[in-house]
């Protein structure tokens, strides 16, 4: 207990730092005199008490997942004063984004399974009732020209494609070197050379990256790129060819089909009526693909013409916009002139080329690695031819 001594001693002179260690030691000790040990076991036990209820209602762990990773959403839209509209776009449609990457990721498989089903009907209607129409109707010259033209165009189409699926877009080293980047890759913390991106979809970075295909089952990048545009190509000519050349059956077939109330349907065997029908479903098939195709593939080629890919289009754009603000004119800084830029893309080399490697199948590699590029523009060819 504190004694009036030694508060007045205390007041009236200077204390050591042990006596006043006692002192404040005996007023705590006062203090814990008015609340007994008995109340601090039972707040102790009502404290716990809590905590066993707390447990019992504690919320499945798949909710506690998804709450987390909600607040975690929310919190990254006040991270640190770098956040801008981007970063808050990314994080608010987080969820959107992985669920389209999922599924366009699960229906790779049946859009492929799907191109298969499609070109193979159109060729089994080909070969099994327009071929023999043709040798019934035309002369031999124009026999030989339908067979070859058809055969040429369809070894392009089968052999791109199967080189547009199966090739890999090309990825960069995950290992430590000395090759240059731009940045560094927000998802894969690994650095992102020049025109390099990050594919969602597969979850890596692709080199000069185009664009994440379904239909191909993957990704658009250097090393096959070549081989997905000149898939589009040669399908889209060939739709265009089935289309022209097959307008006039497709007209008989439609009026054999359509009939006038007044009059009798004539008497067609099922055969004649499965030839007709399968004639107005290839027709009309290929007719809407090379439409659709037709439009894609000039999309593409305007793109190659210019030296970008369909992601640098968009940053191009933004970039100009921004530039023309401050007065200025952006340059995209892998544009080589149009003829540069189809020869570099082709990978041509001579002149021979433009036969064996663009209108003819060729496996032949990109030019470079996909990890350095050019970034000044040049007025001189690279490729004299």
């Amino acid at each position: 207990m504190v004694r009036y001594k030694d508060i007045s001693t205390a007041k009236t002179s200077k204390l050591t730092f042990s006596q006043i260690q006692r002192l404040v030691c005996a007023y705590y000790k006062c203090r814990m005199r008015w609340c007994p040990s008995s109340t601090v076991h039972l707040l102790r036990c009502v404290r716990l008490r809590s905590c066993t209820r707390r447990g019992r209602n504690t919320l499945p762990l798949w909710i506690r997942a998804v709450w987390a990773y909600m607040r975690l959403l929310v919190q990254s839209l006040y991270f640190n004063s770098l956040t801008d509209s981007d970063v808050v776009f990314d994080s608010v449609f987080e969820p959107v984004f992985w669920t389209v990457d999922y599924v366009t990721r699960w229906f790779g498989t049946v859009f492929v399974c799907l191109v298969v089903i499609l070109t193979s009907s159109i060729l089994a209607i080909a070969y099994l009732i327009l071929l023999p129409m043709i040798f019934r109707t035309y002369s031999l010259p124009w026999i030989t020209w339908h067979v070859c033209y058809g055969h040429w165009n369809l070894v392009n189409i089968v052999f791109h494609y199967y080189k547009a699926t199966n090739t890999l877009p090309g990825y960069p080293p995950t290992e430590k070197n000395d090759s240059p980047f731009v940045s560094v890759c927000k998802k894969c913390i690994l650095p992102k050379p020049a025109r390099t991106h990050h594919c969602g979809i597969c979850n890596r970075c692709i080199l000069k990256m185009d664009h994440h295909c379904p239909w191909l089952n993957n990704c658009v990048g250097h090393l096959n790129h070549r081989y997905f545009f000149s898939f589009c190509f040669f399908l889209a000519i060939g739709c265009v060819y089935c289309s022209i050349s097959g307008r006039n059956l497709f007209i008989d077939a439609y009026n054999a089909i359509e009939t006038n109330y007044q009059t009798p349907a004539p008497p067609y065997t099922f055969k004649d009526k499965m030839i007709h029908k399968s004639i107005i479903y290839m027709w009309v098939l290929t007719s809407t693909v090379a439409v659709a195709l037709g439009s894609l593939t000039m999309w593409h080629a305007v793109l190659i013409s210019r030296g970008e890919t369909s992601i640098e289009r968009h940053i191009n754009s933004r970039e100009t916009k921004r530039m023309a603000k401050r007065g200025r004119v952006y340059k995209n800084p892998f544009n080589y002139g149009r003829l540069n830029n189809w020869k570099v893309f082709f990978g041509v080399e001579k002149t021979s080329h433009w036969v064996t490697r663009v209108f003819l199948p060729s496996g032949h590699t990109p030019p470079g690695d996909g990890l350095k590029w050019d970034v000044f523009p040049v007025k001189k060819d690279l490729i004299p031819v």
